[in-house]
């Protein structure tokens, strides 16, 4: 079983680049904050792009054409909003008046209840005697102090213009400077991209390739689908508003959409406005109330339930990696670094797919955590969460089978746990614990009667049982009886799993038979060797198959006594070995090979072998 490399340990050098690294981003804002989102908006137009290339335009035009398209997009919306703020401020006067009034009336209830208790504070103080000194009085006709109040010059028109030049021209600037670099980056699109493959070096060709693919795709997943998630919020506020009767409905659901934008705050501060405005023409609670418990509803609605799925799969991180990386890229880089989190993210997790030194970041942050169903299973069952391991095997079970569940989970699960228990890292605790999972595992999933939806009581394995197969095999005689159900049955109708009476044989027995069991095969798993007296020549002829499991190379001549002892008590069945992967201390093929009729390498091939008419996995 390939186990993934576990990434490079922290250390004093790579504490000391990140440090730096941190360092050089922070101080370096003022340059870097226009180039990367440069970057990001490239990665967001670039699609836009490449359709109107396959339209036969060439590059140059198409990359202006795209430009041109972006920017009149953004004036016409920004021009409608414009016009409705335009509507708006020429009634903030009145608006103003009213939100004085509402915050009075919410002062005064704010006070109201704590009125008694500063009621008694003062009674008590005038009960007090007072101690201090009283201050001396004033001589009569004596002359008070008058206040100069200084007050600045009214500025001129030519103030306010340069003012407001001042105010206006930073932001213009930067966006200019932006545009600029975005213009540049896009027509040097596939310059820049071979650049970054040849610095990357001829052996690293692919996974640069890759790498780049997986961050632009990744990227443009997240605009849109984080375009389609706030234009819907957008719709859904602006027709709820609407119908509630709140001017400049359209307003303030583009400013909610807009504002979504920016992560987390950009919600707080359109519903902050939106109650506002609503509270201010609004006589009454009513209205207020109702429109910010709506806002609320669906905010919650849209942040807790849609965006987890909607952003988790399209940019491959998880809903807690969008939160730390807004915190940190907000802190850092301020406004911009908020918006632009994401995407820096998307990218730093691409990056830790295919950079080793960046692996860390894509473990913490990815969707999906590094760990294989086996190391969930073997993390799980070493503290005993069998309810956690059951709901996963049941979601499992729903689209595969209980031998594909085997294969690819359960078996290599219990390999990561012997490996542990030969070095010595699992304690006695925690082998119960393991025990006891499997065991519950194997009754749930596939229990040994056919009553698989009656209620069952489980015994507690503990380790006095010291054998979870043979545990579960005497479950099924004490249900089936001695011989596993009937023997008045077909000819070469009758599967069996053999193995030599040790925990892992009985266990891989019991875990096949189950499997088989649950595609419609009669299975029933003993241990060998087989008994001469038990197993005459009529009993012989129901058995088609023996399953064995692949003998360990410190028990192949006990192994290889108990094939000599089957070739003589069945010599019609058909005898199967099944090597998983995980047997590493397997014993050689050549020397198990002359002793068996064929070797499988998997539960399913086992159970495509004896029903075929069953398939394998959902």
């Amino acid at each position: 079983m390939h186990t993934p490399v576990p990434p490079s340990r922290l250390n004093a050098p790579s504490i000391i680049s990140a440090s730096c690294i941190l360092g050089l981003l922070y101080a370096g804002r003022p340059m870097l904050q226009p180039i990367v989102l440069a970057a990001v908006l490239s990665l967001l137009v670039a699609p836009l792009v490449r359709t109107l290339s396959q339209y036969g335009i060439r590059r140059v035009p198409a990359t202006l054409t795209a430009l041109l398209l972006a920017g009149a997009a953004a004036a016409g919306t920004g021009a409608i909003l414009a016009a409705q703020l335009v509507s708006v401020t020429s009634e903030l006067p009145q608006y103003q008046a009213a939100l004085l009034r509402k915050a009075e009336q919410l002062r005064t209830r704010a006070e109201r209840p704590l009125a008694w208790l500063e009621a008694g504070l003062n009674h008590g103080a005038e009960l007090a005697p007072d101690t201090g000194s009283e201050q001396p009085l004033q001589p009569a006709g004596a002359h008070q102090p008058v206040p100069v109040e200084i007050r600045p010059p009214h500025p001129s028109t030519g103030d306010t213009l340069a003012r407001l030049f001042s105010l206006v021209w930073g932001p213009i600037g930067e966006a200019g400077l932006v545009l600029v670099l975005l213009l540049f980056i896009l027509l040097e699109h596939e310059s820049l991209r071979d650049r970054l493959i040849r610095l990357a070096g001829q052996t690293q060709t692919s996974r640069t390739v890759r790498a780049l693919a997986d961050a632009a795709h990744g990227v443009s997943r997240f605009f849109f689908s984080q375009f389609v998630v706030n234009a819907a919020f957008g719709v859904a506020i602006g027709l709820a508003l609407w119908a509630f009767g709140v001017p400049h409905a359209i307003l303030w659901g583009a400013l909610s959409a807009l504002l979504r934008f920016v992560p987390y705050l950009g919600a707080l501060g359109s519903g902050a406005i939106i109650t506002a405005f609503t509270a201010a023409i609004d006589p009454g609670w009513t209205l207020t109330l109702s429109c910010a418990g709506l806002f609320a509803i669906v905010e919650l609605v849209v942040a807790n339930l849609v965006e987890p799925k909607v952003y988790g799969h399209s940019t491959g991180i998880s809903p807690l990696a969008v939160v730390i990386s807004a915190l940190f890229w907000g802190t850092l880089w301020g406004p911009v670094g908020l918006l632009i989190s994401t995407p820096l993210t998307v990218c730093l997790v691409v990056a830790g797919r295919h950079v080793r030194a960046l692996e860390p970041l894509s473990i913490l942050l990815g969707e999906a955590p590094s760990v294989t169903g086996a190391q969930r299973f073997f993390q799980r069952a070493l503290s005993g969460e069998t309810g956690a391991i059951l709901h996963d095997a049941a979601a499992y079970l729903r689209r595969a089978s209980f031998a594909r569940y085997c294969d690819h989970i359960l078996l290599p699960g219990l390999a990561l746990a012997v490996a542990d228990l030969r070095t010595g890292q699992i304690d006695t605790l925690q082998q119960e614990h393991i025990r006891s999972t499997i065991a519950d595992v194997a009754e749930s999933l596939a229990p040994s009667t056919a009553t698989a939806g009656r209620a069952r009581r489980r015994r507690h394995v503990s380790l006095l049982d010291a054998n979870v197969g043979a545990h579960l095999r005497q479950l099924r005689e004490a249900r089936l009886g001695r011989w596993q159900g009937s023997l008045d049955v077909p000819q070469r109708s009758i599967v069996l799993c053999a193995g030599l009476a040790l925990e892992r044989d009985d266990l891989v027995s019991e875990l096949l038979a189950r499997a088989l069991r649950e595609a419609g095969v009669d299975a029933r798993s003993i241990a060998l060797p087989l008994p001469h007296e038990e197993h005459g020549p009529d009993k012989a002829k129901l058995v088609s198959t023996v399953f064995i499991p692949y003998p360990l190379g410190d028990v192949l001549e006990a192994w290889t006594e108990a094939m000599a002892r089957l070739r003589m008590l069945l010599p019609h069945a058909i005898l199967v070995t099944i090597r998983a992967p995980q047997d590493e201390m397997a014993a050689p093929d050549q020397a198990v090979q002359p002793h068996v009729d064929m070797v499988l390498r998997s539960f399913e091939e086992g159970l495509a072998f004896v029903a075929p008419q069953h398939p394998a996995s959902a």
